[in-house]
């Protein structure tokens, strides 16, 4: 049966029970609460959500880990994430009951444990296992993080790094290019100059650069696109110094994501400046890069399709905008 009644806020709960399954969802008008009461009573009386009252939420993540994480590049954190989700109590929640209220609350618990960015990210990824349940597997009707809130996101990084900075990094590193840690260095500068990813330079090999074009195509991205990159000068000077070690079939840098991180941290420690990380080389570089590209060609470079989203790594300080008005 359905049930319609008006909030204390002034909007209108629609709330669906039948064969076992319950639903609600809340409107600004009654009738539009009408509707949805109707439609989703035909939807459960036809069987479309038979799957939701007998599965939990644990197996779509477990399916989701089993058939879509493995070909992701992001997989491997995907799987380890929803690993702990299955341990979570709210795994155990049949999808006929996991209804935004649910997801709500289970949002709520973990803000008082971890921080908002944290949070969406795991909503972000609860919410794309839900889709492909409901868009693929036919398992359920609705997304119910859909209809929840988002925390608000943590503000973003505005670190650049000075001379200086860059100097101790690179003198800690050494110029010893045979060892980790010099390679390090030079994968520090090379970030600095061409605004690319830590795990972009890590899978850089010799085969995927144009020295006669100065040129550099990368396979594996983000966001999953490949695209190319022009190198500067310097950038091929950096790049110089990595063709004097012997032939490698593998990537030119040597490194391995996690043993750059590794090593970039302790170098950076030693150098007392704790507070930056390697990402930061992106902000860096493209706020050194925006004095010399107008921006599609510098959206196009750093591979961002949305150019607002260089607003995120544009970290040009007002004193410096000052002087550009001068």
């Amino acid at each position: 049966m359905a049930t319609i009644r008006k909030l204390p806020t002034g909007k209108w709960q629609a709330q669906v029970a039948r064969n076992g399954v319950r639903r609600s969802k809340t409107f600004d008008r009654k009738i539009e609460a009408k509707d949805w009461a109707t439609i989703e009573e035909r939807t459960i009386l036809d069987g479309g959500s038979v799957e939701a009252s007998k599965r939990t939420f644990a197996d779509v993540l477990k399916r989701y880990a089993r058939e879509v994480s493995p070909s992701k590049r992001g997989g491997r954190w995907e799987m380890i994430r929803i690993e702990k989700f299955c341990r979570d109590p709210i795994a155990n929640t049949l999808l006929s009951d996991l209804t935004p209220e649910e997801m709500g609350r289970w949002r709520d618990k973990r803000l008082r444990e971890v921080k908002p960015g944290s949070v969406i990210r795991e909503l972000n990824l609860m919410s794309a296992t839900l889709t492909t349940a409901r868009r693929e597997w036919k398992w359920i009707s609705a997304n119910p993080i859909s209809d929840i809130r988002k925390p608000s996101g943590t503000q973003g990084r505005d670190r650049l790094i000075s001379e200086q900075e860059i100097e101790i990094i690179v003198s800690l590193a050494g110029d010893d290019h045979s060892k980790i840690s010099g390679r390090v260095g030079l994968a520090f500068l090379f970030a600095i100059e061409t605004a690319m990813r830590a795990g972009e330079i890590c899978g850089l090999h010799q085969g995927d650069i144009n020295t006669r074009t100065r040129v550099a195509v990368l396979r594996e991205t983000k966001n999953g696109t490949a695209r190319k990159v022009p190198l500067s000068s310097r950038a091929m000077l950096i790049l110089a110094a990595l063709y004097k070690l012997p032939p490698t079939n593998g990537p030119i840098f040597r490194l391995t994501s996690r043993q750059l991180d590794a090593n970039y941290r302790i170098i950076r420690d030693k150098a007392g400046i704790f507070d930056l990380r390697f990402h930061d080389t992106r902000h860096e570089a493209i706020t050194r890069l925006s004095k010399k590209l107008d921006i599609l060609p510098l959206a196009r470079m750093v591979g961002h399709k949305d150019i607002r989203e260089l607003q995120t790594y544009y970290n040009e300080t007002a004193e410096d905008i000052a002087k550009m008005l001068d």
